[in-house]
């Protein structure tokens, strides 16, 4: 049985080229491709895949988020990082999200072939040089930094200070409510907030926004 593979990457050349080596292998089927998260995550709920591989650094939605709008829907979701980023944040981001594996783009062939039937099995992958990551960090505990916030989350996060709701920040934006929805969740996650109180007490004592 066939291995139903969905790639977002917003590098149109590097999405190509990958849905190409993919289609080497008998057991692996391309379904679709996203140029962006949001795309990705409408796209995966209509296509449903076995695994999803996405980047991290997209438009409109990063990596991370979508990640999370998608298993928010589909708990059972199968996903690889594939990614030219290594910074521990975006690592830690990707597996609290709930990727099961993260390569990096310079992977050989046979381990991106391998990385992907190991996790559609229901098993879990890192490269070595993510393992190693995540390995120096546990051994030193440390409390979890507060990942970068994009342009857009901030203009968010300053929305969400003024009290606004998300049907409000939607407007004032030109974003869909759902759009606006998943900012909230992923500025939550980056502050380490557990709800939009706390995240703008830590967002004004990390001097991210002013009252």
């Amino acid at each position: 049985m066939n291995i139903r593979l969905f790639l977002a990457d917003d590098h149109p050349i590097v999405r190509e080229g990958l849905a190409a080596i993919l289609s080497t292998q008998s057991d692996f089927e391309v379904v679709g491709q996203a140029n962006d998260g949001m795309e990705a995550v409408d796209m995966v709920s209509a296509l449903r895949p076995d695994v999803v591989m996405l980047d991290l650094a997209m438009p409109k939605l990063d990596g991370v988020a979508a990640l999370r709008a998608m298993r928010a829907e589909q708990p059972g979701l199968k996903a690889l990082v594939f990614t030219a980023s290594e910074t521990d944040d975006r690592i830690i981001g990707a597996i609290q999200a709930g990727a099961q594996g993260y390569l990096l783009k310079g992977a050989a062939r046979e381990e991106l072939f391998n990385a992907i039937r190991v996790i559609a099995r229901g098993g879990s992958l890192l490269s070595p040089e993510i393992a190693t990551r995540l390995m120096e960090r546990m051994a030193s505990p440390q409390t979890p930094p507060t990942e970068t916030l994009t342009q857009r989350e901030q203009e968010v996060l300053q929305l969400l200070a003024q009290g606004l709701q998300n049907k409000e920040i939607a407007a004032q934006l030109g974003i869909r409510e759902r759009t606006a929805k998943f900012h909230v969740s992923t500025i939550l996650a980056k502050l380490h907030a557990t709800n939009r109180v706390e995240a703008v007490r830590t967002a004004v004592q990390e001097g991210l926004i002013t009252l």
